[in-house]
Parts: structure tokens; sequence; C-alpha cells
């Protein structure tokens, strides 16, 4: 998987500065962002604090693990249906 190149306190801080300065452009050549992925940013993280992104990620990472887990159970349970419509 492809390493971030900025922190959620990064990102957050760029979003700031662009609002501040109100120049978008400006901005995004500062940072060496394209204007795609600024705004890609602030769909994400608009209008959220440092501590709202980290919950955020938090939350991202367990809703991934709750995905996995159910995937694993439903597997097991087709499996488990499967084996048991048999006639022994």
């Amino acid at each position: 998987m492809k390493r971030a190149r900025f922190s959620e306190e990064q990102i957050i801080g760029i979003l700031k500065a662009a609002e501040v300065g109100g120049n978008v452009r400006a901005a995004c050549r500062d940072h060496n962002v394209t204007e795609q992925t600024f705004y890609r940013w602030r769909n994400k993280y608009g209008g959220m604090d440092v501590s709202e992104a980290k919950k955020l990620r938090e939350l991202e990472r367990e809703n991934g693990e709750l995905k996995k887990m159910v995937a694993d159970l439903s597997l097991d349970n087709r499996m488990l249906k499967e084996l048991n419509s048999k006639k022994w």
C-alpha cells in the first residue's frame, strides 16, 4: 500500500492556509500538491480539527476490520450450510 506523504495534521494545516489565504492555486503550489488532491482533501477533511481527523482514521481502520470479520463469518456459514446439506 502506498504510504501517505502528508499526515492529517499537515493536510488540515494546508486546508486552513488556503482558506485564510483565499488562493487555492497558490497554496497548492507552495505545498507541492495538485488541485485535485486539494479538493479531495477538502471533501474528506473540510471543517475538521486534528482530533476529529484522528478519530476518523481510527473509525475507518475499525470498519475495515469489521468488514473482514463479516466476510470470514459469512464464508464459514456458507461452508457449514453446504456441508450440512449433503446426505451422509
